[in-house]
């Protein structure tokens, strides 16, 4: 398995897999508009022959990043990939200069394993602002606030 940016003839399958998982009430729904306006936030982990899984990584603020979309195809999952694309979106969020790393997440202990803690979204005030003033979930909202700081070491 690799990890790589994600390109333009990915995006079809990135909007597919995001689907399935928004159908599942395991993440947030994205457009095929928000994910190509957004593809080069779009990391994907594949073997020779599939897509396996993506997630994004949105710059919030000056030290602060968000892991977003995260969704591994259930043919894949135990297969390490998840952790992968965590590991290699905190790489770039390191290379970048950033300092801490968040997700929102229903699924708050496979983080824990990468060294995020639970956080309240208050705490995160840029995010409220920004997206979850407009999120369809916002007065019933499930998602667990997780965050890494991240080191200057690799």
């Amino acid at each position: 398995m690799k990890v790589r940016s994600a390109t333009t003839a990915d995006a079809k399958e990135i909007h597919a897999l995001i689907r399935d998982s928004a159908e599942l009430d395991l993440l947030l729904f994205r457009s095929m508009a928000d994910i190509y306006e957004n593809l080069q936030t779009f990391l994907i982990a594949h073997d020779e022959q599939a897509i396996l899984g993506c997630c994004a990584l949105a710059i919030v603020w000056e030290d602060l990043a968000e892991i977003k979309s995260l969704a591994v195809w259930p043919s894949a999952r135990g297969r390490g990939v998840g952790k992968a694309l965590v590991q290699e979106s905190l790489a770039m969020a390191r290379g970048m200069g950033i300092k801490r790393v968040f997700a929102l997440t229903l699924e708050a202990g496979f983080f824990a394993k990468a060294d995020f803690h639970e956080v309240t979204k208050e705490s995160l005030p840029m995010k409220v602002w920004k997206d979850c003033a407009l999120c369809p979930k916002q007065h019933a909202c499930d998602e667990i606030a997780v965050l890494r700081t991240v080191s200057s070491e690799a």
